[in-house]
């Protein structure tokens, strides 16, 4: 009797150790899961303040020949960054996921970029930002 009490009562406090060990384990992992989470915000936060200055210096390349060798260089640093330019070239056909259309010119059926009012950029292959853009018809 006494020995069937000793047996319930280890596999009582066994089960309470499996349980014990189980809630710690998923509590670790919803620690390393926060902190992960906490990390990409902080990355986010920190690029979507850097874009006003690539704009900026998208800007500057544009106006001064002088500067256009530094584009290749500044689309690598990005892009070890995680972040690449949306291709918004003149004859892009247009896609509301990646372009945001602040002016359209034409009457036709087709839309096409016509000309890049600010870049638009993609983060971890998702858009960050869209490309201001001016579209045509045609």
């Amino acid at each position: 009797m006494k020995e069937k009490k000793i047996d319930e009562k280890v596999v009582e406090l066994t089960n309470d150790l499996q349980r014990t060990r189980a809630d710690f384990e998923n509590y670790r992992k919803q620690v390393e899961n926060q902190k992960e989470n906490e990390k990409k915000a902080t990355r986010l936060a920190t690029v979507y303040k850097v874009l006003p200055l690539l704009d900026d210096l998208d800007r500057a390349i544009g106006a001064y020949a002088e500067l256009k060798p530094l584009e290749k260089s500044l689309a690598k640093t990005l892009e070890s960054l995680e972040l690449k330019k949306i291709d918004s070239s003149v004859g892009v056909e247009f896609n509301p996921d990646l372009f945001e259309a602040v002016m359209v010119e034409g009457d036709g059926e087709k839309e096409m970029v016509a000309e890049t009012l600010r870049p638009g950029y993609y983060y971890g292959g998702e858009v960050l930002r869209p490309a201001m853009v001016k579209v045509k018809r045609g």
